[in-house]
């Protein structure tokens, strides 16, 4: 690979797992990445979600991080409407200190759940509204001066924690050229808007303190298996689950029956969240990595295993590394 490689870890409960084994795998595989040479990974905020553990974002990095040694741990990303910018600024900045260099905070703006969820957060359905200004208090508080008089982050002031802005839409691609921030883009679900967003974010940059030159981190699913048919049937349980997920509802389904639901127009939907995925042997998946690279001019890509089964997670991430030179690079 001519760029680095991360990884979005999205922290999965399989089924008959618990969120302590879901822990157990995030520790695993980051431990594995680590040696592997992959730059960094991150944990998504999600709640009210039964099949993702990484609610506590903040708390999970840290057990990652207490576990690793080297790789970049973050968020990707934090929901910041959730919280208030000075709660983010001492979790992130208690990190930087725990484990300096390491830290990255990616940021969004979206809620992270439904609307219900939203009501349970204490959030206002209005707080998106101000994640221009959030963002930069928050800055503030990390880098120093606060921009609010007589408030100060401790710790954070002076970790200088780099700040990622995250985005499916223009909006944040708008945002991160404006305030000089890296940009990472969720092609990885949200595939329409990734050409025109990342074009904007180029044209628009200034540079700030923190970056002169736009950077763009792209995401991508990932499934490498040692054979294609066995890629292929791992894609397969793939699109099937998540055509239950969106789809169902709830409900349970038959193989048959998802494979019947795939082709309505809600099915055909949900696998156009997946139009970037690259499956196959290895060689097919760098191939695939390289012509996405190619297409986006993306400074970084960051991979998500898109595999259900545990074994198969971490065996596609292996060979990714393995294929892509990041293996024989970290030895």
């Amino acid at each position: 690979m001519t760029v680095p490689l991360s990884i979005l870890d999205l922290a999965q409960i399989g089924s008959g797992e618990t969120a302590r084994d879901s822990f157990r795998a995030s520790v695993q595989m980051a431990q594995a990445a680590e040696r592997q040479g992959y730059t960094r990974i991150w944990y998504a905020e999600h709640h009210n979600m039964p099949s993702i553990a990484s609610s506590a974002t903040s708390v999970l990095i840290a057990h990652v991080a207490a576990n690793t040694e080297t790789i970049r741990l973050g968020s990707g990303g934090v929901m910041l409407p959730n919280h208030s910018p000075l709660t983010i600024a001492e979790q992130f900045g208690t990190l930087a200190e725990l484990h300096p260099g390491r830290i990255d905070l990616g940021l969004g703006r979206a809620p992270g759940s439904d609307q219900q969820t939203l009501r349970a957060l204490r959030r206002d359905p209005s707080s998106a509204e101000s994640f221009p200004q959030d963002v930069l208090e928050l800055q503030g508080y990390l880098t120093g001066p606060s921009r609010v008089p007589g408030i100060e982050a401790t710790p954070g002031k002076g970790t200088d924690v780099p700040l990622y802005i995250l985005g499916s839409s223009l909006f944040g691609a708008k945002l991160a050229a404006l305030l000089g921030l890296p940009y990472a883009f969720a092609s990885h679900f949200a595939p329409n808007a990734l050409d025109d967003a990342i074009a904007i974010y180029r044209r628009e940059f200034r540079p700030s303190a923190q970056l002169a030159e736009p950077y763009v981190i792209a995401a991508m699913n990932v499934i490498a298996a040692d054979t294609e048919d066995e890629a292929q049937r791992l894609f397969t349980a793939t699109q099937r689950k998540r055509v239950a997920l969106f789809v169902g509802r709830g409900r349970t389904f038959t193989p048959d029956e998802l494979d019947l639901v795939l082709t309505s127009p809600a099915g055909q939907q949900v696998l156009r969240m997946l139009e970037h995925t690259a499956v196959g042997t290895p060689r097919q998946v760098r191939d695939h990595l390289d012509a996405f690279t190619d297409r986006t001019g993306a400074d970084e890509l960051m991979v998500v295993s898109a595999a259900t089964e545990r074994a198969a997670w971490l065996r596609s991430l292996e060979l990714v590394a393995e294929v892509s030179g990041l293996t024989a690079a970290a030895h």
